[in-house]
């Protein structure tokens, strides 16, 4: 299954494609924006395609055959933009995509522990396994390895902080008991700790698996994404990189899925105003209702549009 782009048409109207551009997909994906990029740009047009997951670049380049070598694809974080822009001699640089959504295909298909509903996978979580960072004084740590060497007080600040979970003392709390017995390390092991905290607050019946409404380990299983791949910090270095490396009058479109993620573009970008860049659309835009029905995930979608001065 493809995963659908979201605000697709109106990242394409915020751009401002015009044939013969040069523009980056920073988070590539099934290269659904990419595919609808390069038709815009037409033959003399280049597109460079960034993502941190092998497998994303593998399903990238089935669906963008047909654009042969109008295609640069570069495995790895799009942390290290500036980097990857000279390393390739990508330029000018006319847009720029950054979509910080999931697609489906990760979540389902990539057995990493993304989703809490595959309970047999290791708790992993992370983009890639080759790219080297110290998070919490752990070396390239994945979420097994957070959740059993971080003490409850970093455990609860995750959760709180990152997930707004309701419950992220107690969790934290059962996380530490637990694995003082056993090392807690597939997504049944800290899905069962999850509900059992759950089902302790609201003293139902332990032995009735949750049914209806969303799903106790959401918000926890979000906090951990998120805090493994240090994506807030990761968001907060590349931006200054966008706009340094856009030519002028370039376009960098950016479309978020969490509140915390949107305040740090919408204050970086506050900052910057009319003096680096200026705001295309003052406020987000989202999704329509008719895309809603069509993609639910859309519904947190939040695109900001800005121009290089």
């Amino acid at each position: 299954m493809r995963h659908i782009p979201v605000l697709l048409n109106e990242v394409i109207e915020g751009l401002q494609l015009q044939s013969g551009m040069h523009v980056i997909d920073c988070t590539l994906g099934d290269a659904g924006h990419s595919e609808k990029i390069l038709e815009q740009i037409g033959t003399t047009g280049k597109l460079l395609g960034i993502d941190a997951d092998p497998e994303a670049i593998l399903r990238a380049k089935q669906y963008l055959y047909k654009f042969d070598a109008q295609v640069i694809f570069v495995r790895n974080n799009f942390i290290n933009l500036k980097t990857i822009v000279e390393e390739n001699k990508f330029n000018p640089i006319n847009g720029i995509l950054m979509d910080f959504g999931w697609s489906t295909p990760q979540f389902e298909e990539r057995g990493r522990g993304f989703s809490f509903e595959k309970t047999d996978e290791l708790l992993d979580m992370r983009y890639g396994s080759n790219f080297q960072f110290t998070i919490f004084n752990l070396q390239n740590p994945n979420v097994s390895d957070l959740i059993n060497s971080l003490d409850g007080q970093e455990l609860e600040k995750i959760f709180r902080e990152y997930g707004e979970e309701k419950l992220s003392k107690e969790i934290a709390k059962m996380i530490v008991e637990i694995r003082k017995e056993k090392n807690i390390k597939t997504v049944g092991d800290l899905v069962e700790i999850i509900l059992k905290v759950y089902r302790t607050k609201l003293k139902t019946d332990k032995e009735i698996p949750w049914v209806g409404g969303l799903h106790p380990a959401t918000k926890t299983f979000q906090a951990l994404r998120i805090a493994v791949n240090n994506e807030f910090g990761v968001i907060e270095d590349v931006l200054p990189q966008a706009i340094e490396v856009l030519h002028r009058g370039g376009r960098l479109a950016v479309i978020t899925f969490h509140s915390l993620e949107d305040r740090i573009v919408k204050h970086y970008f506050k900052s910057q105003e009319n003096k680096t860049i200026k705001l295309i659309n003052k406020k987000p835009v989202v999704c329509t209702e008719e895309e809603y029905k069509n993609n639910p995930r859309a519904r947190s979608a939040k695109l900001r549009v800005i121009e290089k001065l």
